[in-house]
């Protein structure tokens, strides 16, 4: 396989990433049973004075889940750029990030979200040696 092909691969599976962390993001609010809710309901309604602003948890939780839909659309746009200009150390480094993201993701996430940046990560990683230097 080309590194075009397999560069375009890896942005598709990051933008499938964006748009399911996307509708995650912006539900996150709606648990599905009582006891979630309780949790949900606490992270919205607890408000603390930090950094001179009265903020909440479920505040800092909406904004990382927006800024990681900024970050998951940029590696796209990334990784599809490469994919035209291929650059053999932006390829390395996207690859080493990818990969360290997803192995994050699957510790103190879940798998399903995982799957998409180690695969994405593993693909970018073989562009690599396709490249020509």
């Amino acid at each position: 396989m080309k590194p075009k092909l397999l560069l375009r691969i890896a942005s598709v599976l990051m933008l499938l990433h964006a748009i399911g962390h996307s509708i995650g993001a912006m539900t996150w609010k709606k648990a599905p049973d009582a006891t979630i809710q309780n949790v949900v309901d606490s992270m919205q309604n607890n408000h603390f004075d930090f950094m001179g602003r009265s903020t909440s948890l479920g505040l800092f939780y909406n904004g990382y889940g927006i800024i990681m839909i900024g970050v998951l659309l940029l590696l796209t746009i990334q990784l599809w750029q490469l994919a035209v200009e291929p650059n053999r150390k932006t390829i390395l480094l996207l690859s080493v990030f990818l990969l360290f993201m997803g192995t994050c993701e699957l510790i103190w996430f879940f798998p399903f979200a995982a799957a998409f940046s180690l695969l994405a990560g593993l693909i970018t990683f073989y562009s690599y040696f396709k490249t020509k230097p």
